[in-house]
């Protein structure tokens, strides 16, 4: 906390010491008289922000056309040069502060091409950043077009605003396609419903993230889908895709029950092992619990869970089920007994490795911070938008959080309050000690990638 102060009273004094040396030349004088008569505003259109940007870009331009010329402006033996200056003509362009009008000049030749304000742009990279953060922030291309018109000033059509956010769908697909490692110890898969327009109709769709834990126990986000058809062929269809981008074997793969899911992940990795999410596990259990029971079937059902292998497990379910509480309530005995087989698997593993595969909670959190995107819309265009928001999204909370810890960068760790990593790039806790077991677990497979 002292060194961020210390900096930020170092920037303010410096700050403070060149605004008084720059007041102290007189260079101001005359602009702070215009000022306090009213003959100019610092913002809004024609304000003096945007005074200043025209002219540093106006000047920035006629930088770039003397370089390109040979000459400066006014030079008496400019006659001398091949090509020559041939005045300037207007254009528009939109910033981050409204929009401003310049004087672009232009040569003889016609060869000039300014770097600053490129040929055909009407936008400087700043007003396209700030449109790609406000529709990675959940808003609408409508909404985007009323928040610049009234709080910038710049009339941008739904169209163009459509268009710069669709120039990222080149680096999406490349995202979506990128080659992925040979190995993942675990895979986590969840999903999230979201409206999508289909034909004639809007249907909720369920976008499906799949997070990869490498073997350095990083986890990376593998990619997004939207789910077209339900069953084992979309599943088959999400595996091979992830095999044919280089991934040759995975141990575990987490989920959520998902229908058919089992079945795509033994056809293409024979000796995959697939974990039923518990958590998911016990929400459809206690799905028709009365109000007033649910904290007894929480605690009943703690031993099963919990139990040191699936035999205790088992002896723990049966007494669950033979108690009046199990009797009143056999919709979540069946829930077990009919998830058996996916739900077991964790209990041959010790705590170290339960922590990490039992639950899908490692993109819960994800989930939850983009369910705060999507629920502005109403619904999406297509299958493709989908992919794209949910992608910028990430980027853009990754992005935001990155910046919170570097503000705090250098204080105590008792004073830190920035979240850490989402998802991209964050650490499995105790990874060290789960590969261990893992290694144990599955020597032959494991032993090849360490």
């Amino acid at each position: 906390m002292a060194i961020d102060k210390a900096s930020r009273e170092a920037r303010r004094r410096a700050q403070a010491e060149g605004a008084q040396r720059l007041i102290s030349s007189g260079v101001m004088d005359n602009l702070f008289a215009k000022i306090d008569a009213g003959e100019i505003e610092l913002d809004g259109a024609d304000g003096l922000i945007q005074q200043l940007i025209k002219t540093g870009l106006e000047r920035g331009l006629q930088a770039e056309l003397t370089e390109h010329v040979g000459y400066e402006k006014g030079d008496p033996e400019a006659h001398l040069h091949e090509n020559s200056r041939n005045g300037s003509f207007p254009k528009t362009v939109g910033t981050s502060v409204g929009d401003v009008e310049l004087r672009v000049p232009r040569d003889r030749n016609g060869t000039f091409t300014p770097r600053l304000v490129p040929t055909g742009s009407r936008r400087l990279s700043q007003l396209d950043e700030m449109i790609i953060s406000l529709y990675a922030g959940g808003m609408t291309v409508r909404d985007i077009e009323h928040h610049l018109a009234a709080t910038v000033g710049t009339e941008l059509s739904r169209e163009t605003i459509s268009k710069i956010v669709d120039e990222i769908a080149d680096e999406v697909l490349a995202w979506q396609h990128r080659p992925l490692e040979a190995f993942y110890p675990v895979i986590y898969l969840d999903a999230l419903i979201v409206k999508v327009r289909d034909g004639g109709h809007v249907r909720n769709k369920a976008a499906h993230i799949a997070v990869g834990v490498d073997m350095d126990g990083v986890k990376h986000v593998l990619g997004i889908w939207v789910q077209h058809t339900e069953g084992a062929k979309f599943w088959a269809a999400v595996c091979a895709e992830l095999a044919n981008r280089g991934v040759r074997d995975v141990l575990i793969v987490c989920c959520d029950g998902l229908t058919g899911f089992p079945e795509a992940i033994e056809a293409t990795w024979p000796d995959s092992m697939v974990q039923v999410c518990v958590v998911h596990l016990i929400r459809a259990s206690m799905r028709f619990v009365s109000y007033g029971q649910r904290k007894a079937v929480a605690a009943a059902l703690k031993p099963i869970y919990q139990a040191a292998t699936a035999d205790a497990a088992r002896a723990e379910l049966e007494a669950f089920a033979g108690s009046e509480l199990g009797k009143a309530n056999p919709r979540t005995v069946a829930v077990f007994e009919n998830a058996w087989e996916r739900f077991t698997p964790f209990l041959a593993f010790p705590p170290e490795v339960r922590r990490v595969i039992y639950t899908t909670n490692a993109i819960e959190s994800l989930n939850f911070q983009l369910r705060k995107v999507t629920k502005n819309r109403g619904h999406f265009p297509n299958d493709q938008s989908v992919v794209k928001l949910l992608w910028l999204a990430i980027c853009d909370i990754e992005d935001k959080r990155a910046h919170d810890r570097a503000r705090e960068r250098g204080r105590p760790l008792t004073e830190r309050k920035a979240s850490g990593r989402l998802v991209e790039g964050q650490v499995v806790t105790n990874w060290k000690k789960a590969l261990e077991q893992l290694a144990i677990a599955f020597p032959e497979r494991i032993e090849h990638y360490l």
